[in-house]
């Protein structure tokens, strides 16, 4: 069989409704538009959106209005707190919170939160910090390092 052999099923294709053509034809006279009014005319029909007077649903919904910034970032957040569990000297990095369950996905950058108490010396590797966590963290004698995304 070649490309010029294929052809349609029987019944998939149906002849295009020639209206306008005679009485005879069944879609004569008012070419099935009816009689009179505002979608019987030419370029007739309320605009796009219209429902009636009633208020529109695009009004009616003003949560769907506004922005949507696309090149938003989403961080994976860690707080200070569940930096504790960590042994003294421990060197935290993404593969290591993702390896012990704190973050879910190595997908999203990790931003480091200041809520919560550190007593211990970390030195934590991430990719944002807050300006209360890296207080906290180099209080208690540990170190911060940004790494690239």
């Amino acid at each position: 069989m070649e490309a010029h052999d294929l052809r349609p099923p029987k019944g998939a294709r149906h002849k295009r409704k020639r209206v306008g053509r005679g009485d005879g034809s069944g879609h004569g006279t008012y070419s099935g538009r009816g009689s009179k009014g505002q979608k019987s005319r030419s370029g007739g029909g309320p605009r796009l959106g219209f429902e009636g007077g009633q208020t529109p649903l695009i009004k009616r919904l003003p949560r769907r209005r506004g922005f949507t910034n696309i090149f938003r970032v989403e961080y994976a957040s860690v707080n200070v707190k569940q930096l504790e569990r960590f042994e003294e000297g421990t060197e935290v990095t993404p593969e290591l919170l993702r390896e012990v369950g704190i973050i879910k996905t190595l997908r999203q950058p990790v931003k480091v939160l200041g809520d919560g108490e550190i007593t211990k010396a970390l030195i934590v590797r991430a990719h944002r910090f807050s300006t209360v966590a890296k207080g906290k963290i180099e209080a208690a004698g540990g170190s911060v390092e940004e790494v690239a995304p």
